[in-house]
């Protein structure tokens, strides 16, 4: 039997390489797409190909929702009909800045990725999924975070798109049931990546130092790829349209 294909946004580097590499290992061939091509989006190949995989690459900003269509068709020409889609590509607005002082521009290329363009990523994906058959359990992968359900002021953007995510997660997941699609959340706390790299640590040192984090680490992108290869493997077959939070017990409400 042929590899199922997965579709990984941004899965040049951080959470988004090691979902593609967690696929690959679980016996799935890898097409990638991130905003950048460099000597990483090449290293993902070969990463891939020594796990056994075929590596597909395409640069896309996932903004751009009249570019989907050529990626997904050059995915199809290569590797066959796409199995899982792993929307994981996202970004977060800096620096910092409160909910009163946050402008148009940077509001709308938050929402720009994270949520529109997205969706209509999933939109072009499910509709590919809907009009065939295939031999291979198929799943959408929405990669949130627990920023969909706890505010902050100072992250507007990101929790508003992060919540909208959540719930086009469960949306995608109404409509696809019907046709044996399954739409799964990854909610990933705390994850030592380059973007959470880039600012201060020390209020998260002191969750994990407290015991608020019962697991009391900092969560490692490889977390996140294990979850998601399972999802996409169908290790959890009657799941669909719920959040499973990554997040070491963060999310347990403590009175």
């Amino acid at each position: 039997m042929n590899r199922p294909v997965a579709l990984v946004t941004g899965a040049r580097q951080g959470i988004g390489l090691a979902i593609a590499l967690a696929l690959a290992e679980a016996g799935f061939d890898i097409a990638g797409v991130d905003i950048v091509e460099d000597e990483k989006s090449t290293d993902l190949l070969a990463a891939v190909a020594a796990r056994g995989g075929r590596g597909h690459f395409s640069k896309m900003d996932l903004a751009a929702i009249a570019s989907h269509a050529a990626v997904i068709d050059a995915v199809e020409r290569d590797f066959g009909p796409i199995d899982a889609l792993v929307n994981n590509a996202g970004i977060a607005v800096r620096p910092l800045t409160d909910i009163l002082e946050i402008g148009a521009e940077m509001f709308d290329r938050n929402m720009d990725v994270n949520l529109r363009g997205t969706f209509f990523l999933t939109q072009q994906v499910a509709k590919r999924m809907i009009a065939r058959t295939s031999d291979h359990y198929r799943s959408i992968i929405f990669i949130t975070s627990i920023a969909a359900g706890m505010v902050s002021p100072v992250r507007s953007p990101y929790c508003i798109s992060k919540a909208g995510l959540s719930m086009a997660a469960d949306i995608f997941a109404l409509r696809l049931g019907e046709a044996e699609i399954a739409v799964h959340e990854i909610r990933p706390g705390f994850i030592k990546t380059d973007m959470s790299g880039s600012l201060p640590t020390i209020k998260i040192d002191g969750y994990i130092a407290s015991g608020r984090v019962p697991m009391r680490r900092w969560g490692q992108a490889a977390d996140i790829g294990q979850v998601a290869a399972s999802l996409a493997s169908g290790k959890l077959p009657y799941v669909s349209g719920q959040p499973i939070y990554v997040d070491g017990g963060f999310h347990i409400p403590v009175a």
